[in-house]
């Protein structure tokens, strides 16, 4: 299927969505649902560099926090609209993303993750004592009841959900041209056998530096819109341990070799996070993440699309 077609086929799946969502006349299906398309963008966000390269990055986080700071920012010092925004918060964490991946790329394995994870700690120290974005007060945003355009009136949170259902689109549409482009083989090459794409002459540091930028701008575009679904922004919730934790196991769980194990793992985890925070406390999500993380490295390390994709295969006579 051609690019343009699959975008199409993706934009019709959010717009049905929507329209079944909107019959059923319940504000809290839009909340989770928000919920679970953030992670949607985290995950695939999180493939691009981990799933596609092969270089596993504990600092999610701070990309996703980035984007939501940077919408505070812009905020405090003059209202933008939230898209405009997102395309900010784009840019900000991209660079941000280029800045770690000239630091820390020369390291491999575990030490480029706790690398990863020492830049999470010091971005989270400075925005503690940045005053300006709030520091470890937080900050409020004051967002309307609803918001009118061209004549139609929606709720905001709708608006909100409408918003990361774009997102959605633009980031699997993304990983999915890159997994089927020269770029995505030689992001290929370098989880294969980095020294051996290196020995063959492939560009390694150029591929994982585009890497760390598209994936930290996804994660930024993800967070960008946060401090208008909360109300409330402060470092202990937008450096939450549930986003680190969830855009590395969703894609392991849903499988990291193509665009899909993240969508799945993100959709299936996401929303059992979002029944238990109904029906039990939020306090079992992480519990629910690392039963399900155990569960699938004994039953199917290859995540659940590799776990289906190897069934059919055994099937085929």
């Amino acid at each position: 299927m051609r690019s343009w077609l699959f975008t199409l086929v993706c934009v019709a799946v959010g717009a049905i969505t929507y329209a079944v969502m909107r019959t059923v006349h319940s504000e809290y299906l839009f909340v989770a649902g928000y919920v679970v398309l953030e992670f949607v963008v985290l995950a695939t966000a999180w493939n691009i560099l981990g799933g596609y390269c092969g270089y596993v990055n504990f600092g999610s986080a701070a990309f996703f926090a980035l984007g939501a700071y940077t919408a505070i920012f812009f905020h405090k010092a003059y209202p933008l609209p939230i898209p405009l925004l997102i395309a900010l918060s784009a840019i900000v964490s991209g660079i941000a993303g280029l800045g770690m991946g000239y630091l820390t790329l020369r390291l491999r394995g575990a030490f480029f993750s706790i690398a990863t994870l020492a830049l999470a700690v010091v971005l989270q120290t400075l925005v503690v004592n940045w005053d300006y974005v709030g520091g470890s007060r937080g900050a409020y945003v004051i967002r309307p009841q609803a918001l009118t355009a061209f004549g139609f009136t929606i709720p905001y949170v709708e608006y909100l959900f409408l918003l990361m259902l774009a997102l959605v689109v633009i980031a699997i549409s993304a990983a999915r041209l890159i997994e089927r482009s020269r770029l995505g083989l030689g992001f290929a090459t370098i989880r294969d056998d980095e020294l051996a794409a290196e020995a063959s002459g492939v560009p390694t540091l150029q591929l994982k530096l585009i890497a760390t930028t598209l994936s930290g701008a996804l994660m930024g575009m993800a967070g960008a819109p946060f401090p208008y679904y909360i109300g409330y922004l402060q470092p202990a919730s937008a450096f939450g341990l549930e986003y680190a934790v969830n855009s590395i196991a969703m894609p392991m769980i849903g499988g990291t070799g193509s665009w899909i194990g993240p969508l799945v793992g993100a959709l299936l985890l996401g929303t059992i996070q979002q029944v238990a925070t109904v029906t039990i406390s939020s306090a079992v999500n992480l519990l629910i993440v690392g039963l399900l993380l155990v569960a699938f490295v004994i039953i199917a390390p290859n995540g659940l699309v590799g776990f289906v994709t190897q069934r059919l295969r055994a099937k085929e006579p």
